[in-house]
C-alpha cells in the first residue's frame, strides 16, 4: 500500500490517482539452430595406410588435453571430438602417471663371441679373449760394491808418489815463499813475513817459531836466494821430524798383538786396518779383523771382502747396532784360540767433541782389559789430513780419552794442508807410523821425515 492511501485513510483525505505504471515484457529470444551433425572420419581402403616418412593426408584431429567435465561445449568445429582418456594405473589408492618406455639395453657380448650376436648382426668383428696379467717380478738385488783390487807400485818408488801426493801443499808453501828471498838480505822483515807463510800453510804457529828462530840464527842478516831458502827449510822441518818417524813394529812374542784403531768420521780407518793386514799377510803373518764398526753395513761388508782377498779372518757382528764392546771381547778370544799374531780393532767412527761417544771408545778399552790388562797394546788414531788445524783438536781429544800411541794421516794427496803433520810432531811428539797418498795398499808407507820434509817443499 502506497503512503498516500494510508495518509488519506488516517486525514481522511483522498490522495491524487498515480499515474499506471506500464508493464515491462522481456523479447523473445531467437529460435537457436541446432548443431550440424559431425563429419564422418575419411576411410581408407586397406593397403593404402601412409609410409613412416609419408605426410599425413588429413591434419590430425586436435587433442584435448583437459578432462572432458572441464571442456566447454564447442560446436560448429569440423572433426573435433573430445578426447577418451585412458584409465591411469593405480598404486596404494593414487593414481600414477605413466612413465615413458625404457628402451631394451642389450647384454654386453661375452670375451670371445660375436659383438652383433644378439642383435643377428653378422659378425664383422670378435673379441679377443683377456690375456693374463704377467705377475710381478722380484727385485734384483744390487751387487755389493767391489773394491779396487791392489795396484802394483807405480814407477819412481813411493817417494815419487809421495811428491806428486803432496803438490797441492808444497804450491800452497812456496808460492809465497817465491821472490821473498830473492837475494834479500834477511831481517827483521823478511823473517816475520816467513813467519806469516809457514802459518798459513798449516805447519800451526809452535813450528813456525821454531823455524824462524833456527834461520835467525844461521842465517841473519845474510843475502839468500829462493833454492836457499827451500833447503834451509827442509832441513827444519826434518829435524821436527825425525823424532816421531817411527814405523809400527808389532811385539810378535805377544800372541795375539792388539792394535786399536780410532778416528772421527771418514778418517779412512776401515781401509787403513784392510791395508796393514795386507802388509802383515804380505810378511807371512797370521791376522784377524775385528769389525767394529757396527752401526755401518759397509765398513763390515768391505772388511769382510778384504778378509777373503787376503785370507785374513774378520769377526763380524751378528746384526747392525751390536754392542761394539762385546764384539772385541769375542774377537780377542777368538784370535787367543786360533793363536793369531795380530788382532786389528775396527770402531765406529766418532766426533771429539761428544762425549757420550767418547765414553763408549773407553767402555771397548775396560772390556778387553778384563781378558789382558796389557791390552790393546797399540791405539793408532787416524787423521785426515784434509781437516788441517781441525786435527790437531781431534789428537788432543782422543789422546786424553785412550791414551793414544800412534798416529796415521791419510788421503795427503788430495789435500792442501800436508803441513799439519809438522804441527802434530812438534805439539804432540806421538809417532807418526804411516801416511797414505792414495787408495792402493802399497800408497800407505812407513813415515820418512826427510823424503817428507823435501816434497812438502818441492825438492826432488
Amino acid at each position: 500500500m502506497a503512503l498516500k492511501d494510508l495518509w488519506s485513510r488516517l486525514t481522511g483525505r483522498a490522495g491524487t490517482p498515480e499515474a499506471p505504471t506500464p508493464p515491462v515484457t522481456e523479447p523473445e529470444a531467437p529460435p537457436v539452430a541446432p548443431p550440424p551433425a559431425e563429419a564422418p572420419p575419411p576411410v581408407r581402403e586397406p593397403g593404402t595406410e601412409p609410409g613412416q616418412g609419408d605426410p599425413p593426408a588429413s591434419p590430425p584431429p586436435v587433442e584435448a588435453r583437459q578432462p572432458d567435465h572441464l571442456l566447454p561445449s564447442v560446436t560448429g568445429i569440423a572433426g573435433f571430438a573430445p578426447p577418451q582418456l585412458a584409465p591411469m594405473p593405480m598404486e596404494g589408492g593414487f593414481p600414477q602417471a605413466p612413465g615413458p618406455a625404457m628402451p631394451s639395453i642389450p647384454e654386453e657380448p661375452k670375451l670371445g663371441e660375436p659383438v652383433g650376436a644378439q642383435a643377428g648382426i653378422p659378425p664383422a668383428f670378435t673379441m679377443p679373449p683377456e690375456e693374463p696379467t704377467p705377475e710381478p717380478e722380484e727385485p734384483i738385488p744390487e751387487p755389493p760394491v767391489p773394491i779396487p783390487e791392489p795396484e802394483p807400485a807405480a814407477a819412481g818408488g813411493f817417494f815419487a808418489r809421495l811428491k806428486a801426493g803432496l803438490s797441492r801443499s808444497t804450491a800452497k808453501l812456496t808460492e809465497n815463499l817465491t821472490g821473498l828471498f830473492r837475494k834479500r838480505r834477511l831481517d827483521d822483515a823478511a823473517l816475520e813475513e816467513l813467519e806469516e807463510t809457514l802459518i798459513t800453510a798449516d805447519l800451526g804457529l809452535p813450528a813456525a817459531q821454531r823455524i824462524v828462530a833456527g834461520f835467525r840464527r844461521t842465517r841473519f842478516g845474510k843475502e839468500v836466494g829462493d833454492d836457499e831458502v827451500k833447503a834451509a827449510l827442509a832441513d827444519e822441518i826434518a829435524a821436527i821430524l825425525a823424532p816421531v818417524a817411527q814405523p809400527l813394529q808389532p811385539d810378535w812374542g805377544k800372541k795375539p798383538y792388539v792394535v786399536l784403531v780410532v778416528g772421527v768420521n771418514g778418517t779412512g780407518k776401515t781401509t787403513t786396518i784392510a791395508k796393514l793386514a795386507q802388509n802383515y799377510r804380505a810378511e807371512g803373518r797370521s791376522v784377524m779383523m775385528a769389525a767394529g764398526d757396527t752401526f755401518r753395513a759397509a765398513a763390515v761388508e768391505q772388511l769382510q771382502i778384504w778378509g777373503e782377498r787376503t785370507g785374513s779372518t774378520v769377526i763380524a757382528p751378528a746384526k747392525e747396532g751390536a754392542d761394539a764392546a762385546g764384539l772385541a771381547h769375542e774377537a780377542l778370544q777368538r784370535a787367543r784360540g786360533a793363536g793369531a799374531d795380530i788382532l786389528l780393532i775396527d770402531t765406529a767412527g766418532r766426533l771429539h767433541n761428544k762425549a757420550g761417544l767418547m765414553e763408549e771408545l773407553r767402555k771397548v778399552v775396560r772390556v778387553l782389559r778384563k781378558l789382558d790388562p796389557d791390552v790393546p797394546h797399540a791405539v793408532l788414531l787416524v787423521l785426515d789430513a784434509t781437516t788441517g788445524q781441525n786435527a790437531v783438536q781431534q789428537c788432543k781429544v782422543f789422546r786424553e780419552m785412550v791414551d793414544v800411541t800412534g798416529l796415521v794421516v791419510t788421503k795427503l794427496d788430495g789435500s792442501a794442508k800436508g803441513g799439519v803433520v809438522v804441527a802434530l810432531a812438534e805439539e804432540f811428539g806421538l809417532p807418526v807410523h804411516a801416511v797414505g797418498v792414495g787408495e792402493t795398499a802399497a800408497d800407505l808407507r812407513p813415515f820418512e821425515a826427510r823424503d817428507y820434509a823435501r816434497s812438502l817443499v818441492g825438492l826432488s
